[in-house]
């Protein structure tokens, strides 16, 4: 004798999952600058400078000096010359004096015989340092204004854009249970 038996056929849920990814789009534009650059100012002050030459000591040297500076040295030499030329006088008269000594004292004092006379001498003293220079250099003054630079920076939001993307989730098969019981008909 056969035993009945019950029949159980499972048939299991399948789950169908369709996804499409999501698309983003990300920006981020730059940020806007605005500059106003303001320059700097000078201001420039000068004075004149003074240059002062002095060349007097050196026309004196040259005794080509003013006509009352040279004439006030004549005049103050004017007693010394004249005792000078006294003296020389008085040479001369002594070397005539002693003609009988010898020699010819005429001759050799015409000889000696000159225009000018070396200790009448009224010019200045001659220098390397004749020339008085002076300088005043001018006076410079400078006013400075600093430059600067204003900015303004404005930040942009980023752009975003997102596309969602698809997920669909189905039933392809459904789950079932079947049970089959045994014929009985053929049992009896």
């Amino acid at each position: 004798m056969q035993i009945p038996q019950i029949q159980i056929r499972q048939q299991h849920a399948l789950l169908s999952i369709d996804a499409d990814i999501g698309k983003q789009h990300l920006e981020q534009p730059q940020a806007t600058v605005e500059m106003e650059q303001i320059r700097p100012v000078q201001h420039f002050t000068t004075s004149r400078a003074h240059l002062e030459i002095n060349q007097d000591r050196a026309w004196d040297a040259l005794a080509l000096g003013g006509n009352l500076e040279t004439m006030s040295k004549i005049y103050s030499m004017a007693s010394d010359m004249a005792l000078r030329g006294l003296a020389r006088i008085v040479e001369q008269g002594n070397r005539m004096a002693e003609i009988h000594l010898g020699g010819n004292p005429i001759a050799d004092m015409a000889g000696d015989w000159q225009r000018t006379y070396p200790e009448f001498d009224f010019r200045g003293e001659a220098s390397y340092d004749n020339v008085d220079i002076n300088y005043t250099p001018g006076e410079l003054s400078i006013e400075t204004t600093p430059g600067r630079i204003n900015m303004n920076v404005e930040v942009n939001r980023p752009i975003h854009h997102y596309e969602r993307g698809k997920l669909d989730i189905y039933m392809s098969q459904y789950p079932k249970v079947e049970i089959m019981p045994p014929q009985f008909d053929e049992l009896m």
